[in-house]
């Protein structure tokens, strides 16, 4: 039965309303027991209201319909305001494919109690039912309106401001499984989701909300921050686009877009939203430092030092903004800034994430001011906080590389060589971060047939959408992740390339006929692109263990690189990538270019030319002169790589050496053995 109002009753007495209230509690689950029990009641008291309600509710979720419209048309006259009777009467019209009858008494019931639980739910679904799909979506917004009341998802509710997922779940489900069209619930469970990396089933249930609601702006917005998250900006952008026809004013769909437009590599067009939105909101410090992240990747420097001040002026404890300006490899911070990071530090309602934020700026600082042991304690108190908050687990990563070497073999390879997309577009440079890739990348970019983009996550989203189809499947189906690679029908991988190639279509925005994707990670998945995309280059890019170990561990990343802050975390990692690679080295000997950092510092002008001969480019003067080429360089070594190469990094991970024994004994062989790789592990 519907719950809200109830009619009034003139003859209450303890004994009925206890056996009322019995057969409230079993009406949905045995209404055959509660339809007994009201007539019983109806026998000691006749006429009585809310007994005649649960009659007429209790033979219509018997299916004795026509009788459930006698008995609930006849207590509608009796009690004309009473908004449950008229709602009831609604659903048993509704039963009997009376539609707009039924359209015309929910819709009163809504109007005597706008708060009647389902009541909105239930109207929206016969309209929708009756093809009025405008009509059907506002009383799906009213029902959204009502649904804070909603007894049945404040628990939910709940549960999620907790971060309860498990338990939101469960509720959300059971929910849903009563009422599928609650799009209420639908919202919280794609939330619920999203929350914990089950995009692709959040997606369906964001999608099946504004298909009910496409006014449902918080579904939609939430949806959008979703794709955006899940770099999938061009789809984000589409949704954000609705948002703002609707509000073009609205402060978060106009940040949520430039954030997107980032995604899609327009940052002269992000730069100008986030520079409107700072004249209408100047005070809002996150927005300056959105601001100061594009200056930066746009290659304006100075702008962008003025824009992170600037939002520590208005938030001092901004930590992001801290370490987003020792991020500018090239600057340096003022002693004024560093006692203000040491106050910020020391403030008792500092929170975590502020507190890392300024461990890595300090520890710059203290870098540049050649006082290694507090630089190192700051690196170190940073990566703790981090490392708390993170998942990580190296023998995880081990055990991908060891199914991955089982997997991709010889024979694997040469079988699938001639079955993936032909494309030659693509020249992937993977290896560690900070090793020396973004100049490679800059390197190439600055030849006239290349076009650099930035670290791409498509191929990540495609070995997603692979391991989330894998989860769809039954408990008898389901393969470890590189077995199902190994049962890959050959025409997938032509899919899958295919499927990249139109992903990355967005971040193209000349008409050279290659591009970059500069993901390191990409080296996990080596064998998968090549089976996809067999024309496409392969470039490692290696730098000295300990060099670019300690690198990563003192950098701070946005997201996706979870090894980086333990020292032997990053020593086992390191060494599974080589190890990796070098038996790729085995399998498709000669298919991977690899460039030493070190070399490349050192004889550049033979190395750019070796370079080119691998991606079959004419020689050009402009790959020397790369510090010259105006393009946007997102990564950490923006800076860096505008100005001509200096060999002072090469060595800098010597002033720290006394605390990286951990990283040294993780690395193994590998350490001894560079630039060479020790012997493959069985």
């Amino acid at each position: 039965m519907s719950s809200g109002e109830a009619p009034s009753s003139a003859e209450p007495t303890t004994s009925v309303e206890t056996a009322l209230a019995q057969a409230f509690q079993i009406l949905n689950d045995q209404p055959a027991a509660a339809l007994k029990q009201a007539l019983e009641i109806l026998k000691a008291v006749p006429n009585h209201p809310v007994a005649t309600l649960v009659v007429g509710s209790a033979q219509r979720l018997l299916g004795q319909t026509a009788i459930a419209v006698t008995t609930l048309e006849g207590l509608t006259r009796s009690q004309p305001r009473a908004a449950a009777v008229h709602f009831e009467y609604g659903l048993a019209l509704a039963a009997a494919r009376r539609n707009r009858d039924a359209i015309d008494s929910m819709r009163h019931a809504g109007e005597l109690n706008p708060t009647l639980l389902g009541v909105w739910c239930a109207l929206a679904d016969q309209l929708r039912a009756q093809g009025d799909a405008e009509a059907a979506d506002s009383a799906y917004m009213l029902h959204v309106k009502a649904g804070t009341r909603d007894p049945r998802l404040l628990n939910p509710a709940a549960a999620l401001r907790r971060n309860d997922i498990p338990k939101a779940e469960a509720l959300l489900r059971a929910h849903l499984h009563d009422h599928p069209t609650d799009v209420a619930a639908l919202r919280m469970l794609a939330e619920a989701l999203a929350r914990t990396g089950r995009y692709p089933e959040a997606e369906t249930l964001f999608q099946r909300c504004l298909e009910l609601a496409p006014s449902f702006a918080e579904a939609r917005a939430h949806f959008a921050t979703m794709l955006e998250r899940c770099n999938r900006p061009l789809d984000a952008l589409q949704q954000i686009d609705r948002l703002l026809a609707a509000e073009p004013a609205n402060f978060r769909y106009r940040n949520l877009k430039g954030a997107a437009l980032i995604g899609i590599g327009e940052y002269q067009q992000a730069c100008e939203v986030f520079a409107r939105l700072l004249a209408d909101h100047p005070r809002r410090a996150r927005i300056w430092l959105s601001y100061g992240n594009v200056l930066r990747i746009l290659g304006r420097p100075q702008e962008a030092i003025a824009a992170y001040r600037r939002s520590l002026e208005l938030v001092p404890g901004l930590g992001l903004a801290w370490s987003s300006l020792s991020n500018l490899k090239t600057f340096s911070f003022a002693p004024a800034e560093v006692a203000t990071m040491e106050a910020e530090l020391a403030r008792a309602d500092a929170t975590d994430e502020s507190r890392r934020h300024l461990h890595f700026a300090l520890g710059k600082a203290r870098e540049d001011a050649a006082d290694y042991p507090r630089s190192f304690q700051h690196y170190a108190e940073a990566n703790r906080l981090l490392r708390a908050q993170l998942p990580y687990s190296a023998d995880d990563t081990t055990r991908f590389v060891a199914r991955s070497r089982q997997l991709y073999t010889s024979e694997f390879l040469r079988a699938r060589a001639a079955v993936g997309c032909p494309a030659s577009d693509p020249i992937f440079i993977v290896g560690l971060p900070r090793s020396g890739s973004t100049l490679v990348d800059q390197i190439l970019a600055s030849h006239s047939l290349v076009e650099g983009t930035m670290e791409l996550n498509d191929i990540t989203a495609l070995t997603r959408r692979l391991r989330s189809l894998h989860r769809s499947a039954t408990e008898r189906e389901r393969l470890e992740y590189t077995q199902m690679i190994a049962t890959l029908a050959p025409e997938r991988f032509r899919e899958l390339g295919e499927a990249y190639i139109a992903r990355t279509r967005v971040q193209r925005k000349t008409a050279a006929p290659f591009f970059i994707d500069k993901q390191p990670d990409n080296f996990l998945q080596l064998g998968l692109i090549v089976s996809a995309l067999p024309n496409a280059k392969i470039i490692d890019v290696r730098r000295h263990p300990l060099g670019c170990g300690f690198s990563v561990f003192k950098q701070h990343f946005a997201r996706g690189q979870n090894f980086s802050y333990r020292l032997e975390d990053i020593g086992r990692y390191y060494r599974d990538y080589v190890e990796l690679m070098a038996h790729f080295d085995q399998v498709m000997p000669g298919r991977v270019y690899r460039v030493h950092y070190e070399s490349l510092v050192e004889n550049t002008q033979s190395e750019v030319r070796g370079l080119l001969e691998y991606c079959r480019l004419p020689f050009e003067e402009a790959c020397l002169r790369f510090y010259e080429n105006p393009r946007a360089v997102r990564t950490a070594s923006s800076e860096q790589v505008r100005q001509p190469i200096f060999r002072e990094s090469l060595e800098q991970w010597r002033h720290y050496e006394p605390w990286l024994e951990p990283l040294k004994a993780a690395l193994g062989p590998v350490l001894a053995a560079y630039p060479q790789v020790p012997p493959l592990r069985d």
